[in-house]
């Protein structure tokens, strides 16, 4: 499945959830599937700048791939970090640099988010995309 197909299967499950409480719910369930990062990657280097709470992504490229994990110690940052996983992980870094973060507005994330919030959530997706060019740059 591409990252467009993804996103719109993202767009497509919250469009079916009724109001925000269901959709906070849904990012929370979200969160508790995340496989946690381990110890050893919630490091300074992995930890996203600007976030309301601690959140760490990390990025590991093999087969031509980026593959991230992540974590957060906060409940609903830890539901997007896990949204944001599922759409990017697995794909190539051109993949990743091509695609879009369209879908947070037409799920209506970022008018959901307190103000703290919606820029953490755009300092996740930076970092997805500063990994995507640093692998690009490597391979």
């Amino acid at each position: 499945m591409t990252i467009k197909e993804k996103q719109q299967e993202l767009v497509d499950e919250f469009a079916f959830l009724e109001d925000w409480e269901q959709r906070y719910e849904y990012l929370i369930d979200l969160g508790k599937q995340l496989k946690p990062i381990p110890e050893a990657k919630k490091t300074d280097d992995n930890l996203i700048k600007g976030c309301q709470s601690k959140v760490w992504i990390d990025a590991e490229f093999r087969d031509g791939k980026l593959f991230f994990n992540a974590d957060s110690d906060g409940i609903l940052p830890k539901g997007i970090v896990a949204l944001l996983v599922s759409i990017y992980s697995g794909h190539s870094t051109e993949e990743i640099l091509v695609s879009d973060f369209e879908f947070i507005s037409q799920i209506g994330l970022q008018e959901f988010l307190s103000p703290s919030r919606a820029n953490g959530l755009m300092a996740m997706t930076k970092q997805i995309k500063f990994y995507a060019v640093a692998y690009q740059l490597k391979s």
